[in-house]
This record gives C-alpha cells, structure tokens and sequence, in this order.
C-alpha cells in the first residue's frame, strides 16, 4: 500500500503526517520515504472523515475503500455514509450499512447485489437525496443515531433543528411494542433494535442529543441493564418488561396528547 504524506517542520525534527486509521503500516514500520516529482502522481482516493469512529479495525478500512471503488464505477453520488454495526469494534457484524446520498434514481437491491457479488458482504444501503437527509435529521431520531457515529467521503455539515410530527412518531413507537408482545420468541439483536427505538424516540422528545453514548446512558438509567446484556439475551424478564412498559407509556402518553391538540 501507499499512502501519500506531507513533510512540515518540527521544531527538532521535520515529520511527516499520516492518518491513524489505516489499512497497514503499523507503528514500528520501516519504510521509505521519497519525493513525488509532481502532483500528477500522486494517485486520485477518497480522504474519509471519521465522526465518533475511532479505533476501526485496518481491514476494515480496506472493505470500505473497496466498496467506494465498487460504487465509483457503478453510479453518480454526492456522499456515502458508513455505519451501524460495522463501526463496533471486533468482527460480530452481520452487514455494511451504507447511507448513499445521490439525485440519482437507483434500485438498492440492485446496488447490493453489485456490492455482494464483487465484495462478498451483505449491505443494507439507504439511498436518498441530500434535502430527503436533512429532513430526516429533523424529524426521525434514527437518523440522528446513524449519523452520530459514521464515517463519509465527504465533510459532514448539518445544522437541523427538530421538528415533531407526532402522527410519524407515533408509527415509529409502534415498532417497539413488538417486544413487549413477543419478548419469548424474539433474539437478544431484535431485543436490542426494538429498544434502541424506543429510547431514541424518548431522548428526541426531550429534546436530548442521540448517540450512542447517550443512548447508553440511558438504558442503563432507565433500563437498569446494557446493551450487551439485552443483545446476548440476559435479561430479567419481569423486571426488565417493568421498566420497558413505563417508557413506552409515557413516550405514548406525550405523543397521544399532542396528537389530540392538533400538533403537528
């Protein structure tokens, strides 16, 4: 691999920058460093910017450089933003979720068909426009989730402010009531999603920042437990389904009454 450096003055010793998250060239490596006659040398790749990301495994990044060659030479986008699972650190992921702003009309299946032929990952791509991302950012929670942590191949700039619609937070909450219905039957992952949820739907009411930080915080506050222990299933059911259900009541309770008072 290369990668391309600049030198700057030090005050003892000139030093050459290069980005922590790489896919080689450990610390300790020996290389060689040599001059690049001119700018035309220096090969065309994507910088990407890491937000909240840090720490992500080398053969990582090679996957993700690889799937950004793959959607170079497939379509016209303007970002592509990872997320999700992938970014946790270790290998226990079960996809590549990859946000795809773009004014172009494209089939995802299609695209993750490309990407599973050519890659031999599974993705889940979300494709939207940038004005369809930013309305997302105001109104749905997981949207703000996703974009808390992630890494793109263009800067991240969005200043949204929130903006409730009830009647669509209310289908969202609906979501959630599947595990109070089906606890015995769903796994520790579907647990864990149907919870992340419901707590992003709460933190977003209260007017809270969503993160995964914050979202830690808060179940461990208003769940008592983690999201390791709901992910690997080692949950108290009665006490667990207690505290669930009082959430949901009362994230139900502020959505219904503005529901009736005509807000929108």
């Amino acid at each position: 691999m290369e990668i391309i450096g600049k030198i700057s003055l030090g005050s003892k010793m000139d030093q050459i920058y290069i980005p922590k998250n790489r896919p080689g060239l450990p610390a300790g490596s020996h290389v060689i460093i040599k001059p690049i006659d001119s700018l035309k040398e220096i090969p065309e790749r994507h910088k990407l910017y890491f937000y909240n990301a840090k720490l992500i495994e080398p053969i990582k990044i090679t996957i993700i450089n690889e799937l950004i060659k793959i959607l170079d030479s497939t379509i016209k986008y303007d970002n592509i933003i990872i997320t999700g699972s992938f970014l946790e650190k270790g290998f226990n992921f079960n996809d590549l979720d990859a946000l795809i702003t773009t004014e172009e009309k494209i089939n995802p299946s299609y695209l993750e068909n490309i990407i599973i032929n050519k890659l031999g990952i599974k993705a889940h791509t979300l494709i939207l426009s940038n004005q369809e991302l930013i309305m997302g950012l105001s109104t749905d929670p997981i949207y703000q989730l996703m974009l808390s942590k992630c890494i793109s191949t263009k800067r991240l700039i969005y200043k949204t402010a929130h903006k409730f619609n009830y009647k669509f937070l209310d289908l969202h909450l609906l979501k959630s009531k599947t595990l109070i219905d089906n606890f015995d039957i769903l796994s520790g992952e579907e647990k864990y999603y149907l919870t992340r949820n419901l707590i992003a739907l709460s933190l977003f009411l209260k007017k809270q920042k969503i993160s995964q930080i914050s979202m830690e915080k808060e179940i461990k506050l208003a769940l008592n437990t983690t999201s390791r222990e709901i992910k690997q299933n080692l949950l108290n059911k009665p006490v667990f389904l207690k505290k669930y259900k009082e959430i949901y009541q009362k994230t139900l309770g502020q959505i219904l009454s503005h529901i009736k008072n005509g807000t929108k």
